[in-house]
């Protein structure tokens, strides 16, 4: 799997310490740009005999996995040896337990001051509420985020795990490790990574403080420009239960939708907060009298910012995904490509996800270690 490589990591060796969310999702990144990605499993979790299809975690695609015991002291010392050979090291425990193994950073920058260690938390490495537990749904209510997601008289919409999980955190830590490898080719030294999705997803709210100083957004949820608080920025349903998406903001493509859709609303008026009901419900009862695929055939090309809502099941059979190869299928299973895209160095999914300690023999005996110590190693249980 490390041979052939063309993205523009390719070269670069990543060990990732088996997680959950946005760990992996982080891997899966640093993979489909070209690193070669070895996690390290816990070893009960390694099948005996390694057989049956790969699983269908996608998150899990393009790495190789070896089997170690982290709570050995001859687990952690094969560990930290790999870390001697390794570019980034990534890991998404809670605060302290990777110290508690003896695999801190302190110690991993000891043997290799040239390692990028990436840490992903959910509250971060330190202050008050470091230490306590949580998930995405916590994470993005402490930042601010949640608060803003949700309708006009109604309780904020956990946006499923996007917010905080894949884009605040995993998606935070694959940029911040590129980033500390670009700093390490001029100064040759690497450093700690800390992606807390506190952090990370108060970043991706930074525009609506710049909009409320500015008096363009309001204290209220669901009633402003991009929270449906406009009818021009809204989902619609159709005849057929499904639903469009409108975002109509500017006044040619408002003009657009309100001469396509033949309403009888003047598009001059768009700015006109008291006429809003009338035109949500004028936009709703003309949604309904034809299907979600009926109105993307009609409003397709009318340059009127309006899109079908398809659902993840629906969305690699649209002509503009199928187009731009925006979906891909990889040992059988449908999944999104590798984003974004590179013109000359291009990403690529490296293969399936792997069986716990399936490629234990071969990325150790490729990453040096002596296939007597190896075998000393698997009598003992300590890697598998």
């Amino acid at each position: 799997m490390s041979d052939g490589r063309s993205g523009p990591l390719a070269g670069v060796k990543v060990l990732e310490i088996q997680g959950l969310g946005p760990g992996p999702f982080a891997g899966m990144i640093l993979s489909d740009y070209g690193a070669d990605v070895v996690r390290v499993d816990r070893v009960e979790n390694v099948a005996p005999g390694r057989e049956g299809p790969p699983p269908v975690d996608v998150l899990g695609r393009g790495r190789r996995s070896v089997g170690v015991n982290l709570k050995s002291p001859d687990g952690v010392a094969l560990v930290l040896a790999m870390v001697e050979q390794a570019d980034v090291l990534i890991e998404g425990f809670r605060p302290g337990v990777m110290e508690r193994l003896g695999l801190g950073p302190d110690t991993c920058l000891e043997r290799n001051p040239r390692l990028v260690y990436g840490r992903v938390t959910g509250y971060g490495q330190d202050g008050p509420w470091a230490p306590y537990a949580g998930h995405d749904i916590n994470y993005i209510a402490l930042s601010g985020a949640l608060w803003s997601i949700g309708r006009d008289g109604e309780a904020p919409v956990p946006p499923l795990t996007y917010v905080g999980d894949f884009g605040a955190g995993g998606m935070f830590l694959a940029l911040g490790v590129c980033a500390a490898l670009a700093e390490r080719a001029t100064s040759g030294r690497g450093q700690v990574v800390d992606a807390a999705m506190i952090d990370g997803s108060a970043v991706l709210g930074g525009f609506l403080y710049g909009m409320r100083a500015a008096g363009m957004w309001g204290e209220e949820r669901g009633k402003n420009l991009l929270d449906t608080g406009t009818p021009y920025y809204e989902t619609y349903e159709t005849s057929d239960g499904r639903w469009v998406a409108v975002g109509a903001m500017e006044p040619k493509f408002f003009a657009n939708l309100v001469t396509t859709l033949g309403l009888s609303f003047d598009p001059r008026d768009q700015g006109d907060e008291e006429a809003w009901e009338s035109l949500r419900k004028e936009l709703a009862a003309t949604f309904k009298t034809r299907t979600r695929d009926e109105w993307a055939a009609l409003l397709d090309s009318a340059e009127a910012c309006v899109a079908p809502v398809l659902s993840p099941w629906e969305a690699p059979d649209h002509p503009h995904h199928v187009a731009r190869e925006t979906f891909t299928t990889s040992n059988g299973l449908v999944q999104p490509s590798p984003a974004p895209r590179f013109g000359r160095t291009p990403g690529q999914i490296a293969g399936p996800p792997p069986r716990p300690g399936e490629h234990t023999d071969d990325v150790l005996t490729e990453w040096g270690v002596d296939p007597g110590a190896v075998a000393r190693l698997k009598a003992s249980g300590d890697v598998a």
